[in-house]
C-alpha cells in the first residue's frame, strides 16, 4: 500500500475550498491515500480533474441545473409541529427523502457521473448497502447513457430485494458479494477490486465519504449542497437564526458530512448518530480501511470486526475521515442508537407525521426522542436530516415488528 508523495497531488490546502484536506488528502490524522501502486495514478487524475471541474463554472453550472430539473432541489424542510409539541423541542427535517430516487445520494452520483464524462469514462460501478446509492448510480447512468454495474453484500440483497428490483430495472447489472460478511464492506472490496481491473474506461462511483483521497473530499463536495440549503433555509424559518442542534445518522458519513458542511462555522452543535453495532466513532481505533485512515471497528491485532445493524446502510465497521477529525478536535459530537429504538421512531415518525424515514434516518430520529429534555433542552430547535424514505425498508420492518409482537 502506498501514502501518496507531495508531488502526487495536486495543490495545496490553501487553494482548495471551503475546509479541504491537505496535500496529502489527510484531515488532520486521518484520510490520506493508502492503495496499490496500480491506483495511485488513477487517484491522482481524479482529483485534478475533479478540482479543474469544481472551479469550472460550466460544470457547476450544469450539474445545478440537473439537480432542480432532475433531482428535484432544493428539498424542503419541514417544520414538525406535533412531534416538536411532544418533545418540546423544535423539530425541522431536512427532506432529503423528496430528492429523486428517494435519498440525498441523487447529489453525489449526477457530479461524479458529470465529472466521469468529462474524464472519458464510459462505465460506472459502485458499491451499495441499503441500495440506495446504488439505485441512484444506475438512475445516472440510464441518464447519461452509460453502462453501470453495482456490488452489494448477498445479505443486503435479500433484505433490499426492492432495490435491486430498482436498479435491474434501471439497467445496472447487480453482482452479489457472498465473501466475508456479504453486506457493505464487502462490496467496497468487489468495487475496489473492479476498478484495478478496469480504471482506464471506468469510473468508480463510491457512495460516501470513505475511500482513498480524494473520494471523501469529492463526495463532501457534492453533498454540501445540504448544508447550504439547510443554512439558508433555516435563517428564513428562525428568523436569522441557526438552529441549535444539527442532527444526521452516520455509516460511511456522507449526508451528515454535506449537512454539516453549512453549519462548520455556526455555534449549531454537529451530531452524528451512528448505529450502536456498528459504532466506528465511539468504539473503534485508528487503522487503515479502503485506502484510508479513519477510526475502524477492529480488535488488538487490526483485525476488522463485523459492523451489525438493522439499517444496511449503517453497516460498516468504519466512517469517513472528516468524521474522525471532527470528532477528534471536538467539532462534532458523535453518540449511537439501539436497533429497538430505531425500530419505535421509525413507527413513531410514520404515525405523528405522516413521515416514513428511512432506517438510516431513524437512527437521528431515535437520539432526538431519547435526548429531548436531557440533553435538548426545552425550546431548542433541532434541524435533522432526513436522508432517505423508508420505502425500501416497511417490509422488513413489518417482519421485525410481527417477530416482536
Amino acid at each position: 500500500m502506498a501514502e501518496p508523495r507531495d508531488s502526487e497531488t495536486v495543490g495545496n490546502a490553501r487553494s482548495r475550498p471551503g475546509g479541504a484536506p491537505d496535500a496529502r488528502g489527510m484531515f488532520g490524522s486521518f484520510g490520506g491515500r493508502f492503495v496499490p501502486e496500480s491506483l495511485v495514478a488513477a487517484c491522482a487524475t481524479l482529483e485534478e480533474a475533479f478540482l479543474d471541474a469544481w472551479a469550472d463554472e460550466g460544470y457547476r453550472g450544469e450539474l445545478d441545473s440537473i439537480l432542480r430539473s432532475y433531482g428535484g432541489r432544493p428539498t424542503p424542510v419541514t417544520d414538525c409541529e406535533r412531534v416538536s409539541d411532544d418533545l418540546g423541542v423544535r423539530v425541522i427535517l431536512k427532506r432529503e427523502d423528496l430528492a429523486h430516487t428517494g435519498s440525498h445520494k441523487i447529489n453525489n452520483v449526477v457530479g461524479q457521473a458529470l465529472l466521469a464524462k468529462r474524464m472519458g469514462k464510459s462505465r460506472l460501478i459502485a458499491e451499495t448497502g441499503a441500495g440506495q446509492h446504488g439505485v441512484a448510480t444506475a438512475t445516472a447512468a440510464a441518464m447519461f447513457g452509460m453502462d453501470c454495474t453495482v456490488y452489494m453484500g448477498e445479505i443486503d440483497t435479500r433484505r433490499q430485494e426492492l432495490n435491486v428490483f430498482r436498479m435491474e430495472l434501471l439497467g445496472a447489472q447487480v453482482c452479489p458479494v457472498s465473501s466475508g460478511s456479504q453486506t457493505l464492506k464487502d462490496a467496497v472490496n468487489e468495487a475496489l477490486r473492479d476498478w484495478v481491473a478496469s480504471v482506464e474506461g471506468t469510473h468508480y462511483c463510491i457512495g460516501s465519504v470513505m475511500g482513498p483521497h480524494p473520494f471523501p473530499f469529492i463526495v463532501r463536495q457534492l453533498q454540501s449542497v445540504i448544508g447550504e440549503e439547510s443554512r439558508r433555509q433555516c435563517r428564513e424559518l428562525l428568523e436569522g437564526k441557526d438552529p441549535d442542534f444539527v442532527v444526521a445518522c452516520v455509516g460511511g458519513g456522507s449526508n451528515a458530512a454535506g449537512t454539516f458542511a453549512g453549519f462548520l462555522d455556526t455555534s449549531s452543535r454537529l451530531i452524528g448518530v451512528e448505529a450502536a453495532g456498528g459504532a466506528a466513532l465511539t468504539s473503534g481505533m485508528p487503522g487503515v480501511l479502503h485506502g484510508m485512515k479513519s477510526q475502524i471497528l477492529q480488535d488488538e491485532f487490526g483485525q476488522i470486526l463485523e459492523a451489525s445493524s438493522i439499517s444496511a446502510g449503517l453497516d460498516y465497521p468504519g466512517v469517513g475521515p472528516e468524521h474522525a477529525y471532527l470528532a477528534e478536535i471536538g467539532r462534532a459530537d458523535y453518540v449511537t442508537a439501539q436497533d429497538d429504538e430505531v425500530l419505535a421512531a421509525f413507527e413513531y415518525l410514520a404515525k405523528r407525521e405522516g413521515i416514513i424515514p428511512a432506517l438510516e434516518s431513524a437512527h437521528a430520529v431515535a437520539w432526538v426522542i431519547r435526548e429531548a429534555g436531557r440533553l435538548l433542552p426545552d425550546g431548542s430547535t433541532v434541524l435533522l436530516t432526513l436522508s432517505g424514505r423508508g420505502d425500501k425498508d416497511v417490509a422488513q420492518v413489518r417482519d421485525l415488528m410481527n417477530a416482536t409482537r
